[in-house]
C-alpha cells in the first residue's frame, strides 16, 4: 500500500519562504513520478511541479517557475517543494501524488494535503 504524507505548511508572509514534504513509503520508488498540485479556493486543482524518482526532466507550472523547486531524497524516500516569494496567490492546499505511469498526466497515490497560506 502506497503512501504519502505531505507535512510543512503554514502560515507565512509575502514574499517569505516554506519548504513541503513529501514521505513515501509502500512500493519501490526507483520508477515513479512525482508531482505537487495545489487547489485554491474556487479553483481546480493544478500541477505545478513534477519529476521523475530516478531523475531527468523537471517540470514546473509558468505560475512558480524560478520561486519553486522540487527535489527529492532518495535515502528517505522524500520529496520536498522549496516555495520562494511566496505570493498571497499562492495560497491554496498542498498535495503531492505519485505514478508509476510512464508518461500521462494521471497521478494515482496522493497525499492527504497540507494547507499554505499567505498574507499580505
Amino acid at each position: 500500500q502506497v503512501q504519502l504524507v505531505e507535512s510543512g505548511g503554514g502560515l507565512v508572509q509575502a514574499g517569505g519562504s516554506l519548504r513541503l514534504s513529501c514521505a513515501a513509503s509502500g512500493r519501490t520508488f526507483s520508477s515513479v513520478r512525482m508531482g505537487w498540485f495545489r487547489q485554491a479556493p474556487g479553483k481546480e486543482r493544478e500541477l505545478i511541479a513534477a519529476n521523475r524518482w530516478s531523475g531527468g526532466s523537471t517540470y514546473y507550472a509558468d505560475s512558480v517557475k524560478g520561486r519553486f523547486t522540487i527535489s527529492r531524497d532518495n535515502a528517505k524516500n522524500t520529496v520536498y517543494l522549496q516555495m520562494n516569494s511566496l505570493k498571497p496567490e499562492d495560497t491554496a492546499v498542498y498535495y503531492c501524488a505519485a505514478t508509476w505511469r510512464p508518461t500521462g498526466t494521471s497521478y494515482d497515490y496522493w497525499g492527504q494535503g497540507t494547507q499554505v497560506s499567505v498574507s499580505s
